[in-house]
């Protein structure tokens, strides 16, 4: 299959924790899942994949838009100040 748009990378995933068992590993997941713009996953890892590891990131979508709304309240900043100094 030829996907139209090249693979982009996100933001990194931190691990939250190792757990022996899925069920403790899922357990984690959701009371991760209760926070507000958090991204939550449970991977295989450890040797013969014995392990599951929860890992947590923000939300790439939620982030992008703080940003945005940040670089514009810092263009209409910087223009008043120039504004002032006429």
């Amino acid at each position: 299959m030829n996907d139209p748009t090249p693979h982009q990378e996100g933001e990194p995933w931190t691990s939250a924790g190792r757990f022996d068992n899925f069920e403790q590993a899922d357990q984690k997941r959701i009371d991760l899942l209760e926070e507000k713009d958090l991204q939550v996953k449970v991977h295989r890892c450890g040797p013969a994949g014995a392990l599951f590891q929860v890992k947590t990131r923000l939300d790439p979508d939620t982030t992008a838009a703080e940003e945005r709304r940040e670089a514009k309240r810092r263009r209409k900043k910087k223009l008043s100040k120039k504004r002032r100094k006429k």
